[in-house]
């Protein structure tokens, strides 16, 4: 979800799992949700990430646009702290920026998937306030603990960890969907409550075994989900939870 940008503009994806759109048996409305979704799709395409603007050329001129792009937007842990009020925007502006095709699409099915039924609950502003916060705390903290990187940190999965965060508290029973590449993408329903903290698991495991460098950055995941969660038991904490909810939902990613 949230990734490493330096010399390493693109790298590969590996997955496991595969993801389905939420459904639900009425519609809902999302504005907040579907205003993030749009906002990122249409920055992105207009990035040199995208490789779509003849502006930045091709070969190693859209390489070197995709690298300054990213240091420009993103969050660079090494410069964060020091006494620059740009800087101090940076983890704000990162959360709109994605470094690939596979980045972004994964990103944004993980915000539909789970984002409308927490932007119902929460409301409209609260829903955004908490979207951002979170998600601007999220990379704050991944950048504390690696103040001496000089890698550029972008994407949305701080935010959108936080989103699922909330998700388990509000709507732990909520069944999910998901389809699992070793058991031959077979389409098993479970709650919530076992389906996200697995992800958590997966991001933990992951976190142990990544360094400072270019990759996913999944401390950042863990912030957020922690954050999101947490906010989510303060909130909502006296009120009655949704205990069951027909949704499908993705699982089972190593790198979002």
């Amino acid at each position: 979800m949230i990734r490493n940008w330096s010399k390493a503009v693109r790298r590969t994806v590996t997955t496991v799992g595969a993801f389905v759109p939420a459904r639900s048996s009425r519609r809902r409305a999302a504005p907040v949700t579907y205003t993030l979704i749009t906002l990122c799709c249409l920055l992105f395409l207009i990035s040199p990430a995208a490789g779509l603007n003849p502006v930045y050329g091709t070969g190693e001129e859209v390489l070197a646009a995709q690298r300054a792009y990213f240091r420009r937007w993103g969050v660079i842990p090494a410069e964060l702290f020091e006494d620059s009020p740009g800087s101090a925007l940076t983890p704000a502006t990162a959360l709109f920026v994605h470094g690939s095709w596979v980045h972004l699409l994964g990103n944004m099915l993980f915000l539909y998937v789970f984002g409308a039924m927490t932007e119902e609950r929460m409301g409209r502003l609260q829903f955004a306030l908490f979207y951002l916060g979170c998600g601007y705390l999220a990379l704050l903290g991944y950048a504390g603990a690696n103040a001496h990187s000089q890698e550029s940190l972008v994407g949305a999965s701080g935010a959108i960890s936080a989103i699922l965060g909330a998700f388990l508290f509000l709507f732990p029973r909520a069944r999910v969907t998901s389809l699992l590449p070793f058991l031959f993408f077979l389409p098993l329903r479970f709650p919530a409550w076992v389906v996200l903290p697995f992800w958590v698991t997966l991001q933990w495991l992951a976190a142990g075994r990544a360094g400072d460098g270019p990759g996913v950055a999944y401390l950042a995941h863990l912030v957020g989900f922690g954050l999101g969660f947490a906010f989510a038991w303060v909130r909502f904490g006296r009120t009655t939870r949704v205990k069951s909810v027909p949704v499908a939902a993705p699982e089972g990613e190593n790198q979002p």
